[in-house]
């Protein structure tokens, strides 16, 4: 007996109403976002994999000289930091008892191996000078020539395959 038109149809609908639902629950990675904390949208949104590193990148406001703080995420979305490398010490930089340890990088010192957990934070851009810069696959987002001196929220969320797609095919606009 040959399936009626109606049954394959059924079926196929069935097939497409699953792979949404697969699409919907379905990892397909993180998103951070850089939020005004007074409100609006984001200044910057981007995708990334767990484990996968994003930096900020700034110069020290009292030393004038460059540090680097790179960070992680996990699959759940919290933020850890990873590591410090900063040209010498200056007001607030320096290890901390039992987080990480110290290693030279060509003339920077560097705090490596933190794993801190950080959560979501807040950070208040600095003035042209400071140059709070997010660093990203390559790509560098200067913040504080988007937002000087405005506080900024950092923070993380899992996202679907389904959304991860949608986002490639239309990127949100504040993604580098």
């Amino acid at each position: 007996m040959k399936p009626s038109g109606r049954l394959i149809l059924a079926g196929a609908a069935g097939l497409a109403v699953a792979a949404l639902f697969a699409g919907l629950l379905a990892p397909g990675g993180l998103e951070l976002r850089v939020t005004p904390v007074k409100g609006g949208e984001p200044l910057l949104v981007a995708p990334l994999q767990p484990g996968e590193r994003f930096t900020l990148q700034y110069n020290h406001s009292v030393e004038n000289t460059p540090i680097w703080e790179e960070h992680s995420l996990d699959r759940k979305g919290r933020i850890y930091i990873e590591e410090e490398r900063y040209l010498k010490f200056g007001a607030g930089m320096g290890r901390m008892p039992g987080v990480g340890h110290m290693v030279k990088k060509g003339p920077y010192e560097a705090v490596v191996d933190m794993h801190m957990p950080t959560g979501d934070f807040i950070l208040r851009i600095g003035s042209p000078g400071v140059d709070h810069t997010l660093i990203w696959r390559g790509m560098e987002t200067n913040l504080t020539a988007m937002a000087p001196h405005a506080a900024v929220q950092f923070s993380a969320r899992p996202v679907s395959m389904l959304y991860r797609l949608r986002r490639y095919i239309l990127p949100h606009p504040a993604t580098p």
